[in-house]
């Protein structure tokens, strides 16, 4: 089969990310002596500097890992949560149904600084300048513009200008946007890693005492205050309306990011790690359980009886996400109940030779599922500048090295539509908190210091007990379909990492997005011209109503496994950004 590049294969160690230079930056972290937990947090602020458009310092990240050594994967949660102000009461007090999709009422705590920090103080060995150099460096010296982030900038050009001057400032140098491949600096981000390594050093020579310092500089020092003062001057947002951040100081000082268990499920000879009930990734393991039923070998991969079920499987496991998960420090959520096989045999009964357009959640005894009823009220504006503010992206990295430490990761949020540059800091804050309901009966409802259900989802899947695969992709809701799709066609159809990788991808929106305005396309199933007409006709006979896309557009993936002594790792040649490096 043609791939459009091989599956690298090494022994030393591999890496795989979004963009090229977070991939290489890596493994050059490897090559001098880090371990993998150094090689990601490196990439991580890598990624911060050369992908804005996708992530940033005010968004969020959530980690999977395994340490060599150790029994079992574990879980950090950067995902901040929601300000001690942001109540259900105050939102419906300003007139909102929804939460705005941009500015600062959508912004929950930063947490990608101290996620990785906490990573690196336990598992890590280098010290945290040589952990924030590279990002620095790339900020202060420049680096080239991929064409998706100058166009990315374009298509908020006028909101820029317009609306968020601190934004147009950095982004919009000489009142225009960068031309792709340009170089492109910013130095205020250069400054504020800076400070936080000197900071950190302040506290003496120890590795751990410079973290621990480091982490008091952002989350009690000079970030948070600046944090703090910016978001008190309101600024236009999706609402249409102006509102200032309830975001305060004291919320950072508060928060920090923490170590948890998975949730698991065991497919054959394969078991499965993901993020708990706060994030999407529960519903990969659901959809797991839904399919293992079925014989997919049997199935042509890029045939459309294998799209149908899938897809079908899909929309089961979405229907319990969005009634079902939340914070599981806020509620209870059902999850033994979804993951189990007598639960999920009789939700498959569901799937049909038919595509289902009414596709509603399981009954789970003892519980009520609450399915979300949104009004479409007036802070909903369709000006097409804040149109094209919406959605931001999300990056991806792996990493595993020569001892058998490996790392998912996938940070997104505070992406450069979302919230206007905070001038002092260079970057923006984050709109995840826009995916919080706004009904308080709902388990996803907005709630003092509660972490929104966020869509990223890192994978992680043990073979036969022995730690094989680190995983993921960016996408949104669409996150845990194209990682699905791969790990499938890898696991029954024997694809290597990059031929599951390369081959066609698909979707579907059939089910509510999690991101303003929340809309929904009931049967919709997005798939790449590639499977070609026969394909097309098959599943439109079944009743999926399909909407043909470019032939490589679908999925950012990117993956690493260690099959024995020999690392296999594959990265996306979508949008030519993606690359994994291996030796």
């Amino acid at each position: 089969m043609f791939t459009t590049r091989p599956e690298l294969l090494g022994t030393f160690g591999a890496t795989a990310s979004t963009h090229w230079l977070s991939a290489v930056t890596g493994m050059g972290v490897l090559e001098r002596g880090g371990n993998a937990f150094d090689a990601a947090a490196t990439m991580g602020f890598v990624q911060q500097v050369v992908e804005p458009h996708r992530n940033g310092p005010g968004g969020e990240v959530p980690i999977l890992f395994r340490q060599a050594g150790t029994d079992g994967v574990r879980a950090i949660s950067g995902q901040g949560p929601a300000p001690a102000a942001a109540t259900v009461e105050r939102y419906r007090g300003l007139g909102l149904d929804l939460i705005p999709g941009t500015g600062f009422l959508a912004a929950t705590i930063p947490g990608p600084f101290d996620a990785w920090m906490l990573l690196i103080r336990d598992r890590g060995t280098l010290p945290l300048r040589t952990i924030l150099e590279p990002a620095i460096a790339l900020a202060e010296k420049g680096y080239p513009m991929i064409p998706r982030l100058a166009n990315a900038i374009a298509k908020v050009a006028e909101t820029f200008k317009t609306d968020w001057p601190t934004s147009a400032a950095l982004y919009l140098p000489g009142g225009k946007a960068p031309a792709p491949n340009s170089y492109f600096r910013n130095p205020a981000l250069a400054r504020t890693f800076r400070r936080l390594v000197e900071e950190g050093e302040a506290a003496g020579g120890d590795r751990v005492r410079q973290i621990e310092a480091a982490r008091r500089a952002w989350s009690q020092g000079f970030v948070a205050e600046a944090i703090d003062r910016f978001v008190r001057a309101p600024v236009k947002d999706t609402s249409g309306r102006a509102h200032a951040g309830l975001i305060t100081a004291d919320d950072l000082g508060r928060w920090q990011a923490r170590e948890e268990a998975p949730v698991a499920y065991d497919y054959g000879r394969y078991t499965v790690a993901k993020c708990g009930p706060w994030s999407q990734g529960p519903v990969f393991l659901q959809q797991l359980a839904l399919l293992s039923g079925d014989d997919l070998a049997r199935l042509d991969p890029n045939g459309a009886e294998f799209v149908h079920l899938v897809v079908e499987a899909t929309k089961l496991a979405f229907a319990d996400r969005n009634a079902y998960y939340g914070d599981p420090d806020f509620v209870d959520v059902p999850l033994p109940h979804l993951l189990s096989d007598a639960y999920n045999r009789e939700r498959r009964k569901r799937i049909g030779e038919n595509a289902s357009l009414d596709t509603p959640p399981g009954a789970v005894s003892g519980y009520q599922p609450n399915v979300a009823k949104l009004v479409r009220g007036p802070d909903i504006t369709l000006e097409p500048r804040w149109r094209a503010a919406m959605p931001g992206d999300t990056c991806h990295l792996d990493v595993v090295d020569r001892h058998g430490n490996m790392v998912a990761a996938t940070p997104s949020g505070g992406w450069l539509p979302s919230s206007p540059v905070i001038p002092e800091l260079g970057f923006p804050l984050g709109t995840r908190g826009q995916i919080f309901s706004l009904d308080p009966a709902h388990p996803n409802a907005l709630a003092p210091g509660k972490r929104p259900r966020t869509t990223l989802t890192p994978s992680f899947a043990l073979r036969d007990g022995r730690p094989y695969m680190v995983f993921g992709t960016p996408g949104g809701d669409q996150q845990d379909q194209w990682s699905l799709v791969m790990f499938l066609r890898h696991v029954h159809h024997g694809m290597n990492l990059q031929q599951a990788i390369d081959a066609p991808a698909f979707h579907t929106s059939h089910f509510e997005s999690s991101f303003w305005p929340r809309g929904a396309d009931p049967g919709k199933v997005q798939v790449e011209g590639r499977f070609g007409e026969a394909v097309i006709k098959d599943l439109e006979r079944r009743g999926h109503h399909v909407e043909t896309v470019d032939d490589w557009s679908e999925g950012n993936l990117s993956a690493i496994a260690c099959d024995g002594e020999m690392l296999r790792a594959g990265a996306n040649p979508r949008y030519m950004e993606g690359y994994a490096v291996a030796r």
